[in-house]
């Protein structure tokens, strides 16, 4: 489950706008705009989510899911 809040931060954390997530998740710039408009819970196909996901996690992102503090977004930890 993803937030139009946790994509909106993970754009950030990388320094991308919605049409670099657009080109490289291959999900439409209309569809980025839309499911980043609506707050909460992001209602779409699951493999849009899956692209999306995928995406941001191959630029770095680490999605950390509700534990009590809110779900949220994290640069992963590179190797030494």
């Amino acid at each position: 489950m993803l937030t139009s809040e946790q994509v909106r931060a993970a754009r950030m954390l990388v320094r991308w706008e919605q049409r670099d997530l657009a080109e490289q998740s291959k999900v439409s710039l209309p569809t980025i705009k839309r499911l980043e408009s609506k707050p909460g819970t992001i209602s779409a196909y699951e493999t849009t989510l899956a692209a999306i996901r995928a995406a941001l996690e191959a630029a770095g992102v680490e999605f950390i899911p509700e534990n009590g503090g809110g779900a949220g977004v994290r640069l992963r930890k590179e190797a030494p």
